[in-house]
């Protein structure tokens, strides 16, 4: 079966998150970087960091798995998810190297 592509948008919980985040918040950021770095290493997770949006800062992440319930699977257990919300897309077409 071919793989499918997802992208993942945080959604933080304000505009400003990125440089107001209190301890409490900056710690279950952290947990959140710890949480998906494994699936860095094995190839699931294809990138992912902080967007610099004039708007509001958000974070992005574009993962390769089986279908959209296994990408959401790996949303449903990031702690980030106490904090902030996700949005989930899948890509159309990827061109890769």
């Amino acid at each position: 079966m071919d793989k499918k592509y997802f992208v993942l948008k945080l959604i933080p919980p304000r505009p400003d998150f990125a440089s107001t985040m209190t301890d409490v918040e900056r710690s279950i950021m952290h947990q959140h970087i710890a949480y998906w770095k494994p699936f860095l290493d094995t190839g699931k997770l294809l990138v992912y960091g902080p967007v610099l949006d004039p708007a509001g800062t958000f974070g992005l992440g574009i993962v390769c798995v089986e279908n959209e319930a296994e990408a959401r699977a790996l949303l449903s257990n990031d702690p980030a998810l106490s904090i902030n919300t996700f949005e989930i897309f899948p890509m159309l077409a990827v061109v890769k190297q």
